[in-house]
């Protein structure tokens, strides 16, 4: 017998699989028309997937979805999701529902566009909070919509302040030979090494010696995002040389002040001094 359209499927996989069969459910459509699932998990028989849909379709996470508030679905939305983003992520949006909790009572599915953005324009603060306030809407709608409390996103209706243009300036190719001009000086190798990575200064400062592989001349480092992290870097061979030599000095971190990790508040006074 055919499910019920949005009951969920049963399918099983090719090969040689310990659980061969898998439970998802349609959550929404892409740009191109095709369904994206959620996948709710993997079972050794047809009979067990179907067992485990119709649990899943009676009691998702034992939530009433007409009586669901905003605050409800925000704390289950933290248990269940926000565990597959990133830290600073999540506390970005932790943030963002500090602007919104005056709606927390309300129910989710009688929160519309008008109200959401009201959070935004009404949060006090620039582009970056107004972005997580709409990025916030955009996790807790999915969310709602798989869940069946809403039907509909309204958080794509969202706008935020956009960000400004930025004041900073790239160096000139004569800063950058004034550079190798003092690159013996005291610190000037980690802005050489700024130039030719790419590492943010958090990256730069968090880089542990052990991820310097000087045989294979690369660095292994970043932290920001999904696809910046732990990404492998050549060393260009016109830095080499200092990157060789403050591995050879055997510190934990690859940039180190008085023998201990430099702070970013240390650092900014170093590069100062360096751009004076």
């Amino acid at each position: 017998m055919r499910n019920p359209n949005g009951y969920g499927t049963v399918v099983k996989l090719k090969g040689n699989r310990r659980n061969p069969y898998i439970v998802k459910k349609t959550k929404g459509w892409n740009d191109n028309g095709n369904p994206i699932f959620e996948i709710i998990g993997y079972y050794p028989t047809r009979e067990a997937g179907m067992i485990a849909l119709a649990q899943y379709n009676h009691t998702p996470w034992n939530l009433d979805g007409e009586k669901t508030t905003l605050g409800e679905l925000f704390k289950l939305w933290l248990e269940k999701k926000a565990p597959k983003l990133g830290a600073s992520n999540i506390s970005a949006l932790k943030s963002a529902y500090s602007h919104c909790k005056r709606l927390g009572g309300v129910k989710y599915k009688e929160i519309r566009a008008h109200r959401m953005q009201e959070c935004i324009d009404n949060c006090g603060y620039g582009y970056a909070t107004q972005g997580s306030i709409k990025n916030l809407f955009h996790h807790l709608d999915r969310f709602a919509l798989e869940l069946d409390i809403v039907s509909r996103c309204y958080s794509a209706l969202l706008t935020a302040a956009p960000a400004p243009e930025t004041s900073k300036l790239p160096f000139t190719n004569a800063e950058v030979a004034r550079l190798w001009d003092i690159q013996h000086e005291p610190w000037v190798d980690s802005v050489l090494v700024f130039l030719y990575t790419g590492f943010r200064i958090s990256e730069l400062l968090n880089l542990r010696t052990e991820n310097v592989d000087l045989t294979a001349e690369t660095i292994t480092g970043g932290t920001k995002t999904k696809a910046g992290k732990n990404r492998i870097i050549p060393v260009h061979s016109k830095i080499l040389f200092h990157v060789r030599r403050r591995v050879s000095d055997g510190g934990e971190y690859l940039f180190m002040f008085n023998g201990q990790k430099c702070q970013k508040m240390r650092y900014y006074a170093i590069w100062k001094e360096i751009m004076e």
